[in-house]
């Protein structure tokens, strides 16, 4: 019989003298990313590879420091990449509704919009002095005149012409007429009429020659206006032409390299140039949209007839050194791709290229954008546009309801901007794997997948790692510093979180949350620094903080009204182990599983299985106790038995094969009649050749039985039998290893169901001897023999008998 786990098995402790130092404060801060290097090769890489498609997915568990270590390696590497453009938007002087998107470099932009309001503000100054000017009146004045006086000649010349004709030309409300003269006066309507027909059409045949004259005169004259308008005009343009070059004269100089903005430039002057009238509007006038009445009861907040010569930064880099790093926590489709703002006025909306803002995509532009992944598969429209944004390498803004095609109002379609983000997608393997299933741009768009580990191995450069993520998180939290010890017993919890005496775990969130609490009881105590207490506290009150549940199920178990056994022995009874998750924590309990046998061929039946509360893999492990019972006792003869299985009083569903040892040892117990031990509680699971096999929570199961036995008393006898390949997985608390040291709990590794069932039941398991039996008044021999013997009892009742041979 194997002997019981030693207490050095249960738990591997740290030496607090490999920090070299008494505490925290004594350590270098983490400047790494730990335990993570196939993950950080796989960012490396992403982040250099500059084709089409290589974009990053990191995949981790929740609490492995994924998205902190991805902005700090980020913020490593983009210090040294160059600083991306500024971006603006202008205004399309030939079609107002596309504006037009202007790059600048790294601080230009603002530059440039700066100046451009300066231009702006002084051409509104300077034109106007410039119209207000004497010189500009004289010339004004002196082309008015040249031309008034031209128009008086002719007016002068045709009545002369009228005069010696015998007319006067007289104005009417119906215009000029002739009226024919008489002894220098005109004649009336009744001399007219008195006159003879002759002398009437004589008249006639002059006045219509006159009109004549007179409208080719009146068309002489609206000529002369329309070149007194052109004249007028040429000359406001030259003035202007003057004002506006030499103010762009400098602003030119200043973006000569950057042809966009000179074309722009020269667009604005020219529409200023076309638009001279805005400039002569009178101080205070209120300006108005086209179409709005005026007098209406309007505050725009600002000159809107020239808001079309303003600039809108919308991505400004002034202020930043090297690649830009977006995190954006909310990745709706608004937040990543801007937005077009608008006014209310008088109940309809307005807007222009001024009101276009930037998204988070257009911030990133340049370097890097990380979002959680799920968050952006919660906006479907966000998923969708980002994988557009990144097939057709432009971002692009504009209205959701267009694309939805819920908009036919003419909106703005603001200019693309071209597409340079490498996109960092953060999220839980299960998204990737479904992602990469079922869609297929998903493939061909993030092509690098960076697998965060759970665990690291426990060596000590890591657990130097640990104490410099301690110091990190200390000084950056203004935490309370740790001792060496309380150090240590981090180190000895984060291979606790690992389930692994050899790993250390990298949920580096729940380290710091247990770091954070240990802290503020240090500050309740006025302490100078955490100590191992402390830490110890917080672990503790973690757990008691949860386990409500766990009190009322051991209350139950006290009170007799779920029924353990914990002491004494018997037949087809075992105390199996399960594990309850709440989320926050997992905790063992004790299950009693007993076995039936009876006469009949049904074989193995599982109850759970039948009362459809068994799993799948549950079902799997009741049938390979069946194969294990065929192929240790049914090589000479056939098996003819009915045995069930069941987990007593259980309500709910069950699942897994970690009770499946637990299953065979009730198995043959029952079949060879010899009792279990019920102090001992099992958990394993097995194969077809009695292989015990690794099991899952073996720390929480072994702490579950163990709380069950100290509340109900110790009797020195009970104890947990494990696989023997979880004894690596041990990390167990110290009240456990207290009572293995003073022989008031036990723990046994296993590694075959012979050992198991030796422990069991105090009793040799027994070797097949050569001739195919088995040693004598062992367990093997017992339960072979009830097999023969229900064999043959079923032969005997099927050929007729009576079960009993009668």
């Amino acid at each position: 019989m194997i002997d019981a786990l030693s207490p050095d098995k249960l738990r591997i402790s740290c030496n607090p003298e490999i920090f070299g130092c008494d505490d925290s404060m004594g350590v270098s801060p983490l400047q790494t990313i730990i335990g993570q290097t196939k993950a950080l090769r796989a960012l490396q890489f992403g982040m250099d590879i500059a084709n089409k498609g290589f974009n990053i997915y990191v995949s981790g568990a929740p609490g492995t420091g994924k998205k902190t270590a991805v902005e700090r390696y980020l913020h490593k590497i983009a210090r040294d990449r160059p600083t991306p453009p500024d971006w603006c938007y202008v205004n399309n002087f030939q079609e107002s509704y596309r504006p037009k998107a202007i790059s600048l470099p790294a601080g230009r932009g603002r530059i440039f919009k700066r100046q451009v309001d300066r231009f702006v503000e002084a051409a509104r100054s300077e034109i106007g002095k410039a119209f207000e000017s004497e010189e500009y009146i004289a010339k004004r004045n002196s082309t008015i005149k040249e031309i008034q006086q031209q128009k008086e000649n002719l007016i002068t010349r045709i009545n002369e012409r009228a005069q010696k004709q015998g007319f006067v030309i007289q104005p009417t409300p119906m215009g000029l007429v002739t009226i024919p003269m008489k002894d220098n006066r005109p004649l009336t309507e009744e001399e007219f009429r008195a006159m003879d027909k002759k002398e009437q059409n004589a008249i006639r045949r002059k006045q219509k020659t006159l009109n004549e004259k007179m409208k080719e005169t009146g068309r002489q004259m609206v000529a002369m206006e329309r070149k007194t308008q052109e004249m007028i005009e040429n000359l406001d343009r030259e003035i202007a032409s003057y004002t506006l070059d030499s103010l762009l004269e400098d602003l030119k100089k200043n973006f000569r390299d950057i042809p966009e903005v000179v074309r722009f430039l020269e667009d604005m002057r020219n529409d200023m140039l076309e638009n001279l009238a805005m400039f002569r509007a009178e101080e205070g006038q209120q300006n108005l949209p086209p179409g709005i009445p005026p007098g209406m009861p309007m505050v725009p907040r600002d000159d809107i007839r020239f808001r079309k010569y303003l600039v809108n930064v919308v991505v400004d880099n002034t202020d930043l050194k090297g690649a830009p790093i977006i995190m954006e926590l909310n990745p709706s489709y608004y937040n990543l791709f801007g937005r077009i703002e608008k006014e209310a006025m008088l109940g309809a909306l307005f807007t222009d290229f001024t009101m276009i803002r930037a998204g988070s995509i257009h911030r990133a532009n340049g370097g890097y954008l990380i979002l959680p992944v799920e968050d952006v598969l919660r906006n479907y429209f966000s998923w969708e546009s980002l994988k557009r944004s990144i097939r057709n390498h432009e971002i692009t803004i504009e209205e959701l309801a267009e694309r939805l095609g819920y908009m036919t109002t003419r909106w703005l379609t603001p200019e693309a901007i071209p597409w340079n983000v490498k996109v960092v997608l953060i999220g839980e393997p299960y998204l990737y794997y479904r992602l990469y299933e079922l869609d297929p741009d998903f493939r061909d768009l993030f092509k690098v997948k960076a697998d965060f580990d759970t665990v690291m191995e426990r060596n000590e450069e890591n657990m130097k790692y640990y104490g410099a993520f301690v110091c990190s998180l200390c000084q950056e939290e203004g935490l309370k510093h740790l001792d060496k010890h309380a150090m240590a017993k981090v180190v000895e919890h984060s291979s606790r979180l690992a389930s692994d005496q050899g790993k250390l775990s990298t949920r580096f969130g729940d380290i710091s949350d247990i770091v954070r609490e240990a802290s503020f009881y240090a500050s309740e105590e006025k302490a100078p620094l955490v100590n191992v207490s402390h830490i110890k506290g917080a672990i503790e009150q973690r757990f008691t903080r949860s386990s409500l549940m766990l009190e009322k199920i051991r209350e139950l178990i006290s009170a007799g009204i779920i029924k353990i056994d914990i002491d004494g022995s018997r037949v087809g009874q075992v105390n199996g182990l399960s594990i309850i998750d709440m989320g926050d924590i997992m905790f063992g309990r004790p299950n009693k599983i007993t076995a039936s046998i009876g006469l009949g061929r049904e074989g193995l039946i599982d109850i759970e299985r039948e009362a459809k509360l068994g799993g799948p893999i549950h079902t799997k492990a009741v049938l390979i106790l069946s194969g294990y019972l065929a192929h240790q006792y049914a090589q000479d003869k056939p098996l003819s038995l009915s045995a069930r299985l069941v987990f007593e009083q259980s309500y709910t569903g069950i699942e897994g094969d970690s009770a499946s040892c637990a299953e065979l040892y009730a198995l043959l117990s029952g079949l060879s009649g010899v009792p279990i031990r019920q102090g001992i509680a099992v958990t394993g699971s097995v194969n077809q050749k009695g292989e015990v096999q690794a099991i899952g929570g073996v720390n929480e199961k072994i702490e579950g039985f163990f709380g069950v036995c100290k509340e109900q008393g110790f009797n020195g006898e009970q104890g947990v039998m494990i696989p023997a390949s979880n004894v690596r997985n041990l990390v167990l608390n110290d009240e456990v290893v207290d009572a293995v040291k003073n022989g008031y709990f036990k723990i046994w590794g296993v590694s075959t169901i012979d050992e198991g069932i030796e422990i069991l039941t105090g009793k040799k398991a027994g070797r097949r001897k050569a001739d195919g039996s088995f040693e004598k008044g062992t367990i093997n021999q017992l339960v072979d023999a009830q097999l023969r013997a229900l064999t043959e009892k079923w032969m005997t009742f099927s050929n007729g008998g009576s079960p009993k041979g009668k």
